[in-house]
């Protein structure tokens, strides 16, 4: 559809304006934000507009200075209609096409742009090269987050510190502060997906074995946290059954900005390959991350990847036949049997090793 020649790369002059397209998830956008800061921070005057889905705006749509295009995803095609009608008479400068899906890519038709960045060859998946005009130097075996800097550095920009600085509203920061109990507390987000047969997800009385400890080795309060579904409600209660001691059951109780700012009071969180351990590293809280099924050199917590438990090489082996420089870049063990590869006793030492640092 498009022909790549990188023409118009690098940019010898800040652009006036620039859109950033990734609709999802929570975890992806929320690593997406030190990009945004980047940009800020090297050039001041140019627009910044991103396409969010609607939900991920939720937590994100008052960050400063970008404008936010909330996108319905489950809306289908009238949402991309819908975003056609809202840009119509407006062109940018440079479209960042982030999200390597054809949905996403399907959405970028909307966004009318001169210069179209997409990814290489070997991380446009689902034929994104087709919707774009420029494209990332092959960087293959990176990090997610590293592949957004691959587009900041296609542009000419070479990212600085990372910083997110995701704003908390007073609000949410004072109703947390009347939902937790006093003291330390280690936050638990049991679930990464909606679906009980999820393959990331970790048996609920080995949440309820690391809650009992945190109590009685640390003194810590345990807090379990989650959304609103039928699933995530029951898998707390599960939790909160198996464990001796009580714990605080919040799943369902909090809005995505004051779950944030739980994750900020945490000492820690306890979680699979999930959004929040990408929410909980935006705000300095290190995780406890579960991989097995997936491999975290590609999509863990971009920051602290020492207090993660990886079993992904063991799984690759097992349920793959493999090793992990064999198989492509990303590749999940779809064997929930893979989860059952972490111990109790290897978050145990994670937690140890984090309250000793701390």
């Amino acid at each position: 559809m498009f022909a790549h020649k990188n023409r118009f790369l690098p940019l010898t002059a800040p652009p006036e304006s620039i859109c950033l397209l990734r609709l999802s998830a929570i975890g992806d956008c929320c690593n997406l934000v030190p990009v945004v800061r980047a940009l800020q921070d090297t050039w001041p005057e140019t627009r910044i507009s991103w396409v969010i889905g609607r939900i991920e705006s939720r937590l994100l749509g008052d960050i400063p200075g970008v404008e936010f295009i909330p996108f319905d995803k489950s809306a289908g095609p009238a949402a991309m209609f819908g975003l056609r009608r809202q840009l119509r008479g407006r062109r940018f400068d440079v479209l960042l096409h982030l999200q390597s899906a054809i949905r996403a890519s399907l959405t970028s038709l909307a966004v009318p742009a001169r210069v179209r960045l997409g990814y290489d060859l070997g991380r446009a998946r689902e034929q994104q090269w087709l919707f774009t005009n420029a494209r990332t130097t092959a960087n293959p075996r990176r990090h997610v987050v590293d592949g957004y800097f691959d587009q900041l550095r296609a542009l000419g920009i070479e990212p600085g510190p990372l910083r997110w600085d995701i704003p908390i509203p007073d609000a949410a920061r004072e109703r947390v502060d009347g939902l937790l109990p006093d003291g330390p507390v280690l936050a638990i987000s049991p679930c990464s997906s909606l679906r009980a047969n999820n393959y990331r997800n970790w048996r609920m009385e080995r949440y309820a074995a690391i809650a009992d400890y945190a109590v009685e080795r640390h003194g810590l309060h345990v807090v379990l946290t989650g959304g609103p579904t039928d699933f995530e409600r029951e898998a707390a209660r599960a939790v909160s059954e198996a464990a001796s001691h009580p714990v605080t059951d919040l799943v369902g109780r909090t809005s995505l900005k004051e779950l944030l700012a739980l994750l900020e009071r945490s000492v820690a969180v306890v979680c699979p390959d999930s959004g929040p351990a990408h929410m909980a590293t935006a705000v300095g809280t290190p995780v406890l991350g579960l991989f097995a099924t997936s491999n975290p050199e590609r999509t863990g917590p971009y920051v602290g990847r020492e207090w993660i438990v990886n079993r992904y090489p063991e799984a690759v082996e097992r349920y793959l036949d493999s090793t992990v420089d064999a198989v492509r870049w990303g590749r999940r063990v779809r064997d929930p049997r893979a989860m059952d590869l972490i111990t109790v006793d290897d978050v145990r030492q994670r937690l140890d090793a984090v309250m000793g640092a701390q």
